[in-house]
C-alpha cells in the first residue's frame, strides 16, 4: 500500500482524514481511489470533464507527476503520494508555476530547536552551545536544508508526530534567512567570547525572537529582506515573493 496525504485544506472534504492508505497502481487510480471515499473532494481535484484541475499537482516521493507520465505515473507499495494545491493567488496564472515544494513542518521543527537550543545556551551561561547552533545553520544555509531538519524528516515524520506541510513557495529566501540567522548568532558567539556579555546576550536573544515571529506567527523577516532586495534588483537575489502572499509571510494553501 502506498500512504496518499491529504493537504489541510482539503481535509474538511476528507472528515478531517491526514492521509489514507491507497493499493492503486497510478496516480489517476489513487485519486479515483481518494475521491471514492470521500466524494466532496471531487470538485476540488477535478473539472466538471473529470480532469485534474489545472493547479493540483500530485507528487510521488519527490517528483511531480505532471514531469513524468501524468495520471499514469507510477505508483509502488510504500511510496508517498502528496497532492500539492497551489498557493492563494490572483487570476490567470499562478505563482506557484514558477515555484518549488518547500515542507513548512521541516522549516518550523528548525525554528523551534534553534529557539531552544539557544534558550539553553542562555540559560544555561553555556556560549558554546549558541556557537554550535550557529555553526549547524551556517552549514544548512550552505547545503540547503534546515539546521535542524534532519530531526523532523528522521524521527517526527516517520513516527506521524507531525505531518508535512508542503506549499508552494521559494526555498532561496528561506536559505537567505537561515543564513543571516546564523551570522547573527555566531556574531554574538564572538562577543561573549570576547567578555561582552551584553551585546553577546542580546544578539542571542534577537534569534530568537526572530525565530519565534517565524514559527508562531508565520513572518519571516529574513526571508522579507530577501523580497526587499528583490525589489531593489540586487544581484543573487532573482526570487519574488509568491502572489497573494505579503512578502516574508508564510504561503497559504488553497
Amino acid at each position: 500500500m502506498a500512504t496518499l496525504h491529504i493537504p489541510t485544506p482539503l481535509r474538511p472534504y476528507a472528515g478531517g482524514q491526514r492521509q489514507i492508505e491507497v493499493g492503486a497502481a497510478n496516480v489517476d487510480a489513487a485519486l479515483q481511489e481518494l475521491v471514492a471515499a470521500h466524494p466532496d473532494l471531487k470538485k476540488h481535484l477535478f473539472t466538471e470533464e473529470g480532469e485534474l484541475r489545472r493547479f493540483v499537482n500530485v507528487f510521488v516521493n519527490d517528483e511531480n507527476s505532471r514531469d513524468f507520465n501524468g495520471g499514469a505515473t507510477a505508483i509502488q507499495p510504500g511510496d508517498t503520494v502528496l497532492i500539492l494545491p497551489s498557493i492563494a493567488g490572483g487570476k490567470g496564472k499562478p505563482a506557484s508555476t514558477k515555484l518549488s515544494k518547500v515542507d513548512h513542518a521541516a522549516l518550523r521543527t528548525n525554528q523551534a530547536f534553534i529557539i531552544g537550543l539557544s534558550l539553553a545556551a542562555f540559560i544555561a551561561n553555556v556560549p558554546l552551545l549558541a556557537g554550535l547552533v550557529s555553526l549547524a545553520m551556517l552549514l544548512g544555509a550552505l547545503v540547503v536544508r534546515p539546521a535542524f531538519g534532519f530531526v523532523y524528516s528522521g524521527f517526527f515524520k516517520p513516527l506521524g508526530l507531525l505531518d508535512p506541510e508542503v506549499l508552494a513557495d521559494n526555498p532561496e529566501p528561506h536559505r537567505f534567512a537561515q543564513g543571516f540567522g546564523a551570522l547573527v548568532l555566531l556574531a554574538g558567539f564572538a562577543a561573549l567570547l570576547a567578555g561582552n556579555a551584553g551585546l553577546g546576550w542580546a544578539l542571542v536573544w534577537l534569534v530568537i525572537g526572530l525565530a519565534a515571529l517565524n514559527l508562531f506567527a508565520g513572518f519571516c523577516a529574513g526571508c522579507a529582506v530577501y523580497y526587499w532586495l528583490n525589489r531593489l534588483g540586487a544581484p543573487g537575489f532573482a526570487k519574488a515573493a509568491p502572489q497573494g502572499t505579503f512578502p516574508g509571510m508564510r504561503p497559504r494553501a488553497s
